[in-house]
């Protein structure tokens, strides 16, 4: 070996080591995440909020103003959560809000543009972690652990955190009536932070769930018998008939923050933090609180005071939801059609090797069917879309409808794999003998006398496998992809009518199953007369 091929060795090694601690960072990201440990404010002596100090902590100076003029001209890609009214949710097919205002506004006057990513607040943080995002803003509290991995600006908002039951509950008062009972909050969230801190103490237990919406649902079941969530999103919630009621003051928490990857992204950091400033000297930042929060933009405002909006009869809220549910059909049923092709492609490949002379070729196929139906479709998912863009060390244009195409692709390839290779093996043997006896080849044997009897035998399963993977595909929205049920996500976090919305995506999912069933059964009648 020349010194040549060491110097190339070990430059590989060292790339193969940065991607495996990127990989690490973010993994620790992750678990920073979950973890979702909050900072209190500094209150008073009285032991109540001290105010709203976010106006008194800017950290601009003429160093800052000289840096964020760097990020001017460029384009920057935001992920935020799906459900977290009302600072980021969808309205009339567009992402409104606090903190989807704040960015608009800040972006327009520092010169730069923004691409939204609405993926969830989960999902948000790993695509910044694995460079899918340049930046997150999803009401995310400023924590000692979270500056561990991301560089916050300088603070938007100041939470505090409340508790709410059902509008029809009257057992519960305060704190002390949940003992031996389950409460709710959202992962990451303030909330889940002080409820668990206040857990052991009160003798009652916390589920962390990932949407608002889904923590509303549990309490109205009497799955829950209370949610903990920031104060904003509660009055928000309860001004849109979502049927709670809170029952205790509001506990001031810590600072809600923009974040990027640490040590990256600098300029734009530095470009948020000049736009916000201007934003809370011109009052314009006020302007946008009070869109949302009205009475309660205040710092020491809580849910009590809260006017609720009338609430719509379904049909008019089917016809407000109807866009952007198909809209969302649509996304489903361009992923499924391009990932059954590649599937079907890869389905009669793999078969046919499974069943091929060559041992092989025959066991590459058996090695994939076995990964790819013994692993859960969504590690796939997560895989593609946030680990591959880690490994090559960049980002990847329209990443999202490839990292779809490839998780369903690959999954019901396998499944495919099987069914074809089933109905090759069901084919009587007599009609390859006679087929050899008469002079034909292995090729032609399968190509003229087996392969036409197994379509016809595998058909009807292979229908079946295209109805699983439309289903599927609905898996694809925890990285954010529009589709059906993601859709119906974003209208729920909004209008809180999760009955109503998931009883629309359900019929709308039954008519195009059936649909798609009967279209297919035609094909198979005529394929195979």
């Amino acid at each position: 070996m020349t010194a040549a091929d060491g110097r190339r060795g070990a430059a590989g090694l060292r790339a193969r080591l940065r991607a495996l601690t990127t990989l690490v960072a973010a993994l620790l990201a992750a678990a920073i995440m979950v973890a979702g440990l909050s900072a209190a404010p500094a209150l008073a002596a009285d032991g109540t909020e001290a105010g709203d100090t976010t106006k008194s902590m800017s950290t601009v100076d003429d160093a800052t103003r000289a840096l964020a003029k760097k990020a001017k001209g460029k384009t920057y890609t935001i992920a935020t959560d799906t459900t977290f009214a009302p600072f980021e949710f969808r309205e009339n097919g567009k992402m409104v809000g606090i903190d989807m205002d704040l960015v608009d506004r800040i972006a327009a006057s520092q010169g730069f543009k923004v691409t939204i990513q609405s993926l969830g607040f989960n999902a948000a943080l790993q695509a910044l972690s694995s460079n899918q995002a340049d930046a997150v803003i999803a009401g995310m509290s400023i924590t000692d652990e979270r500056k561990q991995v991301y560089d916050f600006s300088d603070p938007y908002f100041q939470s505090g955190v409340q508790m709410a039951i059902a509008k029809s509950d009257d057992a519960v008062k305060g704190y002390a009536d949940l003992k031996g009972k389950t409460v709710t909050a959202k992962t990451g969230s303030e909330g889940e932070a002080y409820a668990k801190s206040i857990a052991k103490k009160y003798g009652f237990t916390v589920k962390s769930v990932d949407q608002s919406a889904t923590m509303y649902e549990m309490v109205k079941a009497g799955n829950a018998a209370a949610v903990f969530d920031d104060y904003p999103v509660l009055a928000y919630g309860i001004s849109q008939n979502n049927g709670l009621k809170t029952v205790t003051p509001k506990v001031p928490r810590g600072y809600y923050g923009f974040a990027v990857n640490k040590g990256q992204s600098a300029e734009l950091l530095a470009a948020f933090n000049v736009g916000l400033k201007e934003l809370k000297d011109s009052g314009e930042y006020d302007k946008i609180l009070a869109k949302y929060l009205g009475a309660n933009a205040s710092a020491d405002a809580d849910t009590n005071s809260v006017k609720t909006v009338e609430r719509v009869g379904f049909w008019q809220l089917a016809a407000q939801s109807l866009p952007a549910l198909m809209q969302g059909l649509k996304n489903t049923m361009i992923i499924t059609a391009l990932s059954f092709i590649v599937a079907l492609l890869l389905g009669l490949g793999f078969g046919l090797m499974r069943v091929g002379r060559n041992k092989a070729l025959a066991w590459i196929a058996g090695a994939y069917v076995a990964v790819f139906r013994g692993t859960p479709v969504l590690v796939w998912a997560f895989f593609f879309y946030f680990g591959v863009p880690q490994l090559v060390g960049h980002a990847i244009p329209n990443w999202i409808w490839f990292s779809g195409l490839f998780t369903l692709s690959l999954n019901s390839g396998a499944y495919l794999t099987e069914i074809i290779r089933g109905a090759i093996q069901s084919v009587d043997p007599g009609q390859a003998e006679g087929a050899r006896s008469l002079g034909l080849t292995y090729a032609q044997t399968m190509r003229r006398v087996i392969l036409p009897q197994a379509v016809k035998i595998g058909t009807p399963a292979v229908i079946n496998q295209l109805v699983i993977l439309l289903k599927d595909s609905s898996l694809l929205l925890t990285i954010g992809f529009a589709d059906l049920l993601y859709q119906a996500q974003q209208l729920y976090a909004a209008n809180f009518r999760v009955t109503e919305t998931l009883l629309m995506v359900g019929v709308i999912y039954f008519v195009a199953i059936t649909l798609l069933t009967w279209l297919a059964n035609i094909a198979d009648r005529r394929l195979n007369k």
